[in-house]
């Protein structure tokens, strides 16, 4: 499709946990702050989201012009399966982002058939609700490292000078095994507060070198035993540009494992 022309102001990236996909359709703290983020913001002429449920090897880019919403989980209560976010797509931005990626050293790929994951439309439903702004999904590789998805960021950083909004949609805890799933606001569990914190503060700090030796953090590898929902966050990391500091924009805990915090990456 046609994007209208680029917006004037230049946007942050951006790193949201999603969380459970009942994110979607129950109130919370995070549902509340998704549901006014959108409009804090000036509006983009299109959203690419780095999404921790959509896995590749080598960057991977949503082309198709209509994608399909994907209801990529089970055991959920039946009216989150049939939530549909009917957003157009961008092909020509993919492609164009896929250039740039080739450029950058990186073997990008699209893909003209792939829908929207949840990692996608849950967090962007509660954000333009309207639908109404086209999307094209970015994915990550957890077989590589947080410093490979900060330059995969980097190389797009100047797409937030054009218009189009990114987002790295994962978790900053998550450990589902660990979760009191019957008791949505028990107590953070230690370990989760003593990787979540000294990370947080390198971020605020704009200390990129401490972010990205997340590995070396208290409780890392009980936090994330798998890495495809903390990599999203390099990638807005890498994005938000050389020497970019992170502006905490909400902070929640769910399940006492579950840490939901967004922030807001740029260089001023």
């Amino acid at each position: 499709m046609n994007l209208p022309a680029p917006a004037v102001h230049r946007l942050p990236s951006l790193f949201l946990s999603h969380g459970s996909p009942m994110l979607a359709i129950e109130d919370s703290p995070t549902g509340r702050f998704l549901d006014q983020l959108g409009g804090l913001l000036p509006r983009p002429r299109a959203i690419l989201v780095a999404s921790a449920h959509f896995v590749h090897a080598r960057p991977t880019l949503t082309a198709t012009p209509a994608p399909k919403t994907i209801h990529d989980f089970g055991g959920f209560p039946a009216p989150l399966y049939r939530i549909q976010y009917p957003t157009a797509g961008a092909p020509t931005l993919a492609h164009d982002i896929a250039a740039r990626l080739n450029a950058a050293g990186f073997e990008a790929h699209e893909d003209d058939h792939h829908g929207l994951d949840h990692g996608v439309w849950v967090p962007l439903r509660r954000m333009y609700p309207a639908s109404d702004i086209p999307v094209v999904a970015l994915s990550v590789n957890p077989s590589q490292s947080a410093e490979w998805h900060y330059r995969l960021g980097r190389a797009l950083a100047p797409l937030r000078d054009e218009g189009v909004l990114m987002v790295g949609s994962g978790g900053f805890s998550h450990n589902l095994r660990a979760l009191d799933w019957q008791h949505a606001r028990a107590n953070t569990y230690p370990w989760v507060t003593a990787f979540t914190d000294p990370l947080r503060a390198a971020l605020l700090e704009g200390d990129a070198a401490a972010a990205l030796d997340w590995i070396s953090l208290p409780h890392a590898a009980q936090n994330h035993p798998t890495t495809e929902h903390l990599y999203p966050l390099y990638v807005a990391l890498g994005a938000g540009g050389e020497g970019a500091k992170g502006r905490l924009l909400h902070r929640d805990v769910e399940m006492g494992g579950l840490a939901l915090d967004a922030f807001a990456f740029d260089t001023a």
